[in-house]
């Protein structure tokens, strides 16, 4: 049996304002995941009906919604959906569809404007999706009254720093979805971070084995072996709570799958670098490299223009790695978030949409970014990093072994005990019974 070091951990349970104190693992069962999960039309249908029309959904960056007339269009399934700001500064959501022919009434992926106007027959609608024009309204006989007219709305609230929408009128407040989120992620103050990267890649895979590829660290041997020489793929904290999930990855020391942790790799130079610390004025081994780091954050933060008051020490170096059920993947650093939005494709269990955005902390004093612009493009065409290449790369082949006759379904590790939370917390929603791959 191989013996692996342990990572020394330096957050102080009674001091941090996120709980870092290690959740029970829930027994989830050890038999197969069903494969037909990730391929079969009908559990794509009945994920629809049961799960993305009932849950609350990250719609947009908050900072997309600046001014009064600022508006994002966002997809999910067949649905598209507009997030606006009115006049009175609230934000709202509604279908983006016209009550006349069924037209949508805003167009591309956002922008600002003053009304939504049909381009087929000029209906007109304010910022909240309410009715407010129709030409020639005296030829309708049977009346064309606004107030029965306006476009349906949708809940819609904030946190964080995003914009969250429902496509269920009856959802519970989002504060209650979210649960432990709040709490645990709020030190972080997301919304003192800049949008500075935005892509979607199309992608051949099903949605959920996106999710399953980050859910995870037991690919990181196999997959991204360039990174063991960086970070801990194997003394990982998991905690499982009622919808969403997380793991705690070790920054800046060397795997424990590797036998030397005290030398000194070009990878953690370049993590000290990252940070501001310089690697020559470091005398020790590969074994103090991540606590020097979170020293010379706590030390030198104020002075770079990052307050990093309200976080642990080991959130200073490591990836706090959230999952929202259902779809919302954080990578989370003291100075960045990485966020990974997992939508399904309209009718093809066997494609979704990857939308990748990258947030930085602006420093205290200096002049935000502009916003990048949003770029859409098929795996392939362009490269979004190197390790979500190596991850991307897998995807497509995965999703085809998935639909060989040869493939029985997914054979969890304690490793994996996310993805199999996630599988459970999606029957939660769809009351599949009797849940057989619980035994």
């Amino acid at each position: 049996m191989t013996v692996y070091r342990k990572i020394e951990r330096f957050a102080d349970p009674q001091t941090s304002k996120t709980p870092v104190h290690k959740e029970p693992d829930p027994e989830l069962g050890h038999d197969f995941i069903p494969k037909e999960r990730y391929t079969s039309t009908d559990f794509m249908q009945q994920e629809w009906q049961r799960l993305w029309t009932k849950v609350w959904l990250m719609g947009c960056a908050l900072q997309d919604l600046r001014e009064p007339g600022d508006y994002v269009v966002t997809d999910i399934g067949r649905e598209s959906v507009v997030l606006t700001r009115d006049e009175n500064g609230d934000v709202n959501a509604f279908y983006n569809v016209c009550s006349h022919r069924g037209n949508q009434v805003a167009y591309g992926s956002g922008g600002h404007t003053q009304t939504f106007k049909c381009s087929y027959h000029l209906w007109e609608y304010n910022l909240r999706g309410e009715l407010i024009h129709v030409p020639d309204a005296e030829t309708f006989p049977q009346g064309a009254p606004c107030d029965k007219l306006s476009i349906v709305k949708l809940p819609c609230d904030i946190w964080g720093g995003w914009v969250w929408f429902s496509l269920n009128p009856d959802v519970e407040p989002l504060r209650d979805f979210l649960g432990i989120i709040p709490e645990h992620l709020d030190p972080y103050h997301f919304e003192r971070m800049a949008l500075v990267n935005d892509v979607t890649v199309e992608w051949d895979c099903n949605w959920k084995t996106s999710v399953d590829a980050f859910n995870e660290t037991y690919h990181v041997a196999g997959t991204h072996p360039q990174l063991m020489t960086m970070l801990e793929d194997m003394d990982v904290q998991i905690d499982c709570y009622e919808r969403h999930n997380r793991y705690l990855i070790p920054f800046g020391c060397v795997s424990t799958h590797l036998q030397d942790g005290a030398i000194i790799t070009q990878e953690l130079r370049d993590f000290m670098e990252l940070y501001g610390f310089d690697p020559g004025k470091y005398d020790g081994d590969g074994l103090g490299v991540r606590r020097a780091v979170q020293k010379h954050l706590r030390e030198n933060g104020a002075a770079m223009g990052y307050d990093f008051s309200e976080l642990n020490d080991d959130q200073l170096t490591d990836d706090y790695h959230y999952m929202i059920f259902p779809n919302i993947t954080m990578n989370i650093h003291c100075n960045s978030v990485m966020i990974f939005r997992q939508r399904p494709h309209e009718t093809d269990p066997n494609k979704m949409y990857y939308d990748l955005q990258n947030y930085s902390l602006v420093p205290q004093g200096e002049a935000w970014p502009e916003r990048p612009l949003h770029r859409q493009f098929a795996h392939g065409e362009e490269s979004i990093g190197e390790v979500l290449d190596q991850d991307a790369s897998n995807l497509a082949m995965v999703q085809r072994g998935m639909n060989s006759s040869g493939y029985r379904g997914l054979w969890i590790s304690a490793q994996e005990l996310r993805i199999r939370h996630f599988h459970k917390t999606i029957d939660d929603y769809l009351h599949r019974q009797p849940v057989t791959w619980l035994k």
